[in-house]
């Protein structure tokens, strides 16, 4: 199989590439992977790194998941708290884009071409010699007491291993396996939340009244598709609804282009609900076109009727092959036809329908399947039930678990879950977004199944947290993390002989804390001083506004100058150091082209006043040093941002000063 560019071997039914041979009935390695997404491929690198086997056991066609399947505008919270392999990725986009070689230093690049991704995650599969079994479906697994021995497919394989990882968006191995899970959206009583279950409000919602009725007025002519004829609860109450799915469309307007094709089966009445909305004075926008680079889009859901396909993901999580195979026909035929309608049916105004049009789909993306993704986004499906369930809680920052194995730091996030009618006219229920303080720490105990469950299985991606925690957790970045720590977890247990629930964690927060893995926010080195621009060392002249439009910022925000009041506008930085000494000074800020690339930056230190100029439109989210200087101890020194005959707006966001031995 060719991916991405680089020749990459992978095992199919029939014939591989042996950790051993495919063709023997039992195939075996140290660790078991179910599911190529990009969990499933970091828990897989992981353990080679680790010095013991690794195979990939994919039931479908498509490697990579959501970040080779469309997802190229990664969901990332706060870039800064990625670390380990999952910052490497990003780090080797990058890399791929420049045409360098990719170091720890090198800058992360979350915005991507699906192909870009595709690459990267082939190279980092052919250097670790990771097998990949394509289209190999699970049926059954075997067990001695609570210990997994063997995974069995459809192709009557066992892939047997000493540990095993569910990297499935849907948790089939987790569930097969007889752990405890739930699907859903629990009561907000459950964990003690507030904007779990239930929840009618205002995001991605109709906001010109539309008639829900076949025969407009009439309630006896029956519901346009799509709507629920069941009463809408009281917010915060439980029930079995999950999120809506939809496909992460890869889109241009280059000249090549695929037009969007008319599904089989198109039926123009599933929009009639779109028509009556755009009838009603909506103008869009329909769809989301956000660039990736190279012309393209990551394209999304936006506004109350787009392309997720509300209230026909429910069935999905538990459903058999056969049903899922026809359910993501179903969504892949709505999408394509919401599509077609907006760029084809005449009772739409000619300006949507042109604007639709000049899009289509990339032609270099997705050659196998037409330039559509392969990969239906699965917002939600099981999530474990283990010792300890992430919630609302976590993501605020009301506890902070001691047992991290890595950081979330996006906003608790929910598609809508149905669409019903609320004083005669049709509302979109579900859709929550709520922003967190910062990055916060999810446990250990979350990815791995209750004690006496099973010994030998880690669960990263549908791992124990509420919906609404979960719609925080669940970005790609955060399941290349968790997919890390859990082989790491792997290794040790089967080192030490113990099972996962047993791993010593203080062993296993060292050796990710030397892989790179950050497990604490604001991140820690041993002796170093941080004065965030929150900090009560900091004084500011002129004025100063925060924000956190861009991404890679330290603590809760940062400030810029509003590229205003130059000269006028300086904001020092003044750390309490513990000691006298050689301390090596680094500034922070957020990138953007608006910045200024001239930002003049004063050192004040024992031996005087040191000058540097920094470039604040490149090197974001990042440690930048300003070099090593000598230090009284105490709150003599201090860091200047001055914004004098600057070429742009100048941030400010902190500065760290770290003991140089």
């Amino acid at each position: 199989m060719r991916l991405g560019g680089a020749t990459l071997l992978v095992a199919a039914p029939a014939t591989g590439l042996g950790l051993p041979a495919l063709a023997a009935a039992t195939v075996t390695a140290d660790l078991v992977v179910y599911g190529a997404t990009s969990a499933g491929i970091m828990a897989a690198v992981q353990m080679r790194r680790l010095g013991r086997t690794a195979l990939i056991v994919e039931p479908g066609g498509h490697v990579g998941g959501l970040t080779t399947g469309g997802l190229g505008y990664t969901d990332s919270g706060t870039s800064a708290a990625i670390g380990g392999l999952a910052g490497e990725f990003y780090r080797r986009v990058h890399a791929k884009y420049a045409g360098t070689a990719v170091t720890p230093t090198s800058p992360m690049r979350l915005v991507f071409e699906p192909h870009v991704a595709a690459a990267v995650f082939a190279d980092l599969l052919a250097e670790h010699a990771i097998p990949v079994y394509l289209d190999t479906r699970l049926t059954s697994v075997t067990r001695a007491g609570d210990r997994l021995t063997g995974l069995a497919t459809d192709n009557g394989q066992l892939f047997a291993g000493g540990m095993y990882v569910d990297a499935t968006y849907e948790g089939d191995l987790m569930a097969a396996a007889g752990v405890s899970y739930t699907v859903g959206r629990e009561a907000n009583s459950v964990y003690g939340e507030t904007i779990n279950g239930v929840q009618l409000r205002g995001a991605h919602q109709f906001t010109l009244p539309v008639d829900p009725y076949v025969v407009p007025g009439n309630a006896a002519s029956g519901l346009l598709p799509g709507i629920s004829a069941a009463p809408v609860a009281p917010n915060g109450t439980g029930d079995d609804r999950i999120q809506a799915y939809n496909f992460r469309m890869c889109l241009t307007r280059a000249a090549d282009r695929i037009p969007f094709p008319k599904p089989a089966g198109y039926d123009p009445a599933d929009y009639e609900l779109l028509l009556r909305y755009v009838q009603a004075g909506y103008t869009g926008p329909f769809f989301t076109t956000q660039s990736v680079g190279g012309g393209k889009t990551d394209s999304n859901n936006t506004g109350a009727f787009s392309t997720d396909f509300i209230g026909a993901s429910h069935g999905y999580p538990t459903a058999t092959w056969a049903q899922r195979d026809s359910m993501v026909a179903e969504h892949r035929a709505y999408q394509q036809g919401l599509l077609w309608f907006l760029a084809n049916d005449p009772r739409l105004p000619a300006s949507v329908r042109a604007d639709t049009a000049a899009w289509g789909l990339a032609a270099d993306e997705f050659t196998a399947t037409g330039g559509w993704p392969p990969q239906l986004y699965v917002r939600e499906a099981r999530r474990m039930l283990a010792d300890y369930v992430m919630t609302e809680r976590d993501c605020r920052g009301a506890v902070r678990v001691a047992d991290s194995v890595g950081l979330a730091s996006y906003t608790m996030d929910s598609h809508n879950c149905q669409r019903v009618v609320v004083n005669g006219v049709v509302k979109n229920e579900g859709d929550v977004q709520v922003g967190v303080p910062g990055p916060y720490p999810v446990s250990y105990r979350s990815i791995v199944p209750a004690q006496g469950q099973c010994a030998n299985l880690f669960v990263p991606v549908c791992l124990a947290a509420s919906h609404i925690a979960y719609g925080s957790i669940r970005m790609e970045p955060v399941f290349m993390i968790l997919a890390q720590s859990a082989a790491t977890a792997a290794k040790l247990a089967l080192d030490a002989g113990v099972p996962a629930q047993r791993v010593d964690v203080g062993a296993l927060q060292a050796r990710l804390r030397a892989d790179g893995q950050i497990l604490t926010w604001p991140p820690v080195t041993e002796g170093e001083i941080v004065v965030d621009n929150r900090s009560a060392g900091v004084t500011r002249g002129g004025a100063w506004v925060g924000s956190t439009a861009v991404g890679g910022y330290y603590g809760t925000d940062y400030e810029h100058d509003g590229n205003t009041g130059k000269g006028v506008n300086r904001l020092r930085f003044t750390p309490a150091l513990p000691a006298a000494g050689t301390w090596t000074v680094h500034l922070r800020w957020t990138a953007d082209p608006n910045r200024a690339s001239n930002v003049p930056v004063d050192v004040a230190h024992a031996g005087g006043v040191t000058t540097r100029t920094v470039d604040q439109r490149g090197s974001g989210g990042q440690w930048v040093s300003l070099g090593a200087y000598e230090f009284a101890a105490g709150s003599a020194g201090s860091v200047l941002i001055r914004t004098e005959a600057t070429d742009g707006y100048v941030v400010a966001d902190a500065v760290r000063f770290v003991p140089t031995a």
